[in-house]
């Protein structure tokens, strides 16, 4: 079997994982190109690699390729490349490689998860680049948590099953290479879905991570004005107001679908409720699939992810982080998008809208948005 040359970009979670997975299999080439100086160094003093603590209690450890913050140093040769930095940082990610990708081959550029447009923004950053296939996955393979940079990472839950989707413009051949590529690369089954607005609108955690928040500090919630006496995870104590948020706008979101598959004919049934969402992707892993709120707070591959929260400055106590990912991904970049979305088909949003400019004034407005690529022509 020929050598795969594989770059991840981004020093997180699910690019530590990802590597240390690829790397367990045989003529497969794992490169982790990240700027994050502790990321590098704690790699380079590491005797073992990046160790993953696997679920069971067994590792795994790997020794990659390269880790490394120069581009040219890792893309030459690359075929498949895979963006898990966060979606506000993608823009100026994909400028930064743009010019040391291969000219000579296909070049697959995807996105996990694959969310907030990615498609459009690779389109445009990628312009001079007509062999790039570009791709994204609907969500992570695994949870992942716990990180030490460089070292090691914990693997949670896992996906019973993966999903992706190519930009509109790619050809079956290539569409078919790219699954080969990526069943190479998981154990899950990988499933390529009919048009990339299946992983756009699929509900996740624009939807998720903006109700839950506003469920606990938005202004009819219970810490509203007020600090936490101690952390909190994101979902083990989500309250009963995030959950009817999370309802209501993914309702919302269903109704945004229908009216994108009549518009433009785009085969969406992929997009399920997010109860059911997550009820199949984690299974036996949900201890109780009664109701959103159980499914959030029983669902054991969730356990360990805490809430974004900082100390205050001044006093006691903790306050979420509006400076997180949660805001400057989750909402600048994907819920923003569903609401654009639905102003230009005509459709009520008020929950989602409702939750995207409570949450937009407590970040302290927009640095930047989806909006910057997301065509002016759309729906046409």
């Amino acid at each position: 079997m020929a050598q795969l040359n594989v770059v991840i970009c981004g020093g997180g979670r699910t690019g530590h994982l990802t590597a240390v997975l690829f790397k367990q299999l045989d003529g497969v080439r794992v490169s982790l190109l990240t700027n994050s100086r502790d990321v590098i160094d704690g790699y380079r003093q590491s005797e073992r690699g990046i160790t993953a603590m696997m679920p069971d209690g067994a590792t795994r450890s790997a020794r990659l390729d390269a880790v490394t913050s120069e581009p040219h140093a890792v893309l030459a040769d690359a075929d498949i490349v895979i963006v898990t930095v966060p979606a506000h940082v993608r823009p100026l990610l994909l400028r930064t490689i743009a010019g040391h990708l291969p000219a000579y081959k296909p070049v697959y550029v995807g996105a996990i998860p694959g969310f907030c447009g990615f498609d459009w923004l690779a389109e445009r950053a990628l312009a001079a680049h007509p062999n790039v296939v570009i791709w994204g996955m609907k969500d992570v393979s695994h949870i992942a948590f716990d990180l030490q940079p460089g070292v090691s990472i914990r693997m949670g839950g896992a996906k019973a099953a993966l999903y992706v989707a190519t930009h509109l413009r790619e050809s079956e051949a290539s569409r078919g290479a790219l699954l080969a590529h990526l069943q190479r690369l998981y154990e899950a089954p990988v499933e390529l879905l009919d048009h990339y607005l299946a992983i756009t609108l699929t509900p996740g955690n624009p939807i998720m991570h903006s109700s839950v928040v506003y469920g606990l500090i938005g202004p009819y919630a219970q810490w509203h004005d007020k600090t936490f006496a101690s952390r909190i995870r994101w979902w083990t104590d989500c309250p009963e107001l995030g959950a009817y948020f999370i309802e209501r706008c993914d309702e919302e979101n269903q109704l945004l679908c229908k009216l994108v598959q009549a518009r433009l004919g785009a085969n969406l049934s992929s997009i399920k409720p997010l109860k059911q969402e997550i009820i199949e992707a984690y299974d036996t892993q949900i201890d109780d699939p009664g109701t959103m709120l159980s499914v959030l707070r029983t669902n054991r591959a969730y356990d360990a992810i805490e809430a974004p929260l900082i100390r205050v400055s001044q006093g006691e106590g903790y306050v979420i982080d509006k400076a997180h990912r949660a805001f400057h991904e989750d909402v600048a970049y994907g819920l923003a998008l569903l609401v654009e979305m639905g102003r230009r088909l005509g459709a009520r949003l008020p929950h989602i809208e409702e939750v995207f400019h409570w949450n937009v004034s407590y970040m302290n407005g927009l640095r930047g948005s989806a909006l910057d690529y997301f065509p002016a022509t759309w729906p046409a």
